[in-house]
């Protein structure tokens, strides 16, 4: 083995040791009119952070959507790019239903709820079988910037740490208890008799359905 090799596999060796943390924090969107933005993402029940001016050059405004994790920022000598031009910005929900229409209540035009199958494309109302991912509602603030909702209720093998279980909003936790909730009953049925230990049940459910994990039965 050459003395690059040895180098080489210790380097990665070493990197994989020190993984730094990398979290998304902040998505730029390029609006028009700084304040017209302001009124409809303030509309929009989100959490206002900051909104910091310096001369007549510079702005940033910094919103951050309920529960979420990551911000958004706006203003004026912040980004070059066309206002309007960003699309696919994904909002996650856990009740597309109940987002839509928090979202209407508020005066926001949103599209009515879709879904898509394979090669037949976009269809209207939500997945028949509710799988995770697959139900969509889209909307648009007045630049023409494009938001999507999207039901995810159970992730994916590998998208959540292992050793880890977070919720972003009580709404989520509550939504993940009924899936545990009616899946006990099932198992319940099954065994024939009540499980007088259902907390540690409902946990070990929950902590394997986030981790995409095969879930208890």
């Amino acid at each position: 083995m050459s003395s690059t090799q040895v180098r080489s596999e210790t380097a990665i060796e070493t990197s994989r040791a020190r993984r730094v943390d990398m979290k998304l924090e902040v998505v730029v969107i390029p609006v028009s009119d700084v304040e017209r933005a302001k009124r409809f993402y303030g509309g929009l029940g989100w959490r206002l952070d900051a909104d910091i001016v310096s001369g007549d050059e510079f702005r940033v405004v910094q919103f951050t959507p309920p529960g979420s994790p990551c911000s958004i920022h706006f203003g004026t000598g912040v980004t070059s790019a066309v206002p309007g031009s960003a699309r696919g910005l994904y909002l996650i929900v856990s009740d597309i239903e109940a987002a839509r229409t928090e979202l209407v209540e508020r005066g926001v035009d949103v599209s009515e709820l879709f879904h898509r199958a394979g090669r037949e494309g976009r269809l209207s109302g939500p997945d028949p079988a509710r799988r995770s991912y697959a139900s969509y509602a889209s909307f648009s603030d007045p630049d023409g910037n494009g938001w999507l909702l999207q039901e995810v209720t159970v992730r994916l093998p590998g998208r959540v740490d292992a050793d880890g279980t977070t919720f972003t909003s009580s709404t989520e936790l509550a939504s993940a208890l009924r899936r545990a909730e009616a899946a006990h009953g099932e198992h319940e049925k099954r065994t024939g008799q009540r499980d007088a230990d259902w907390p540690t049940w409902y946990a070990e459910y929950i902590v394997r359905e986030q981790a995409g994990k095969q879930l208890p039965s």
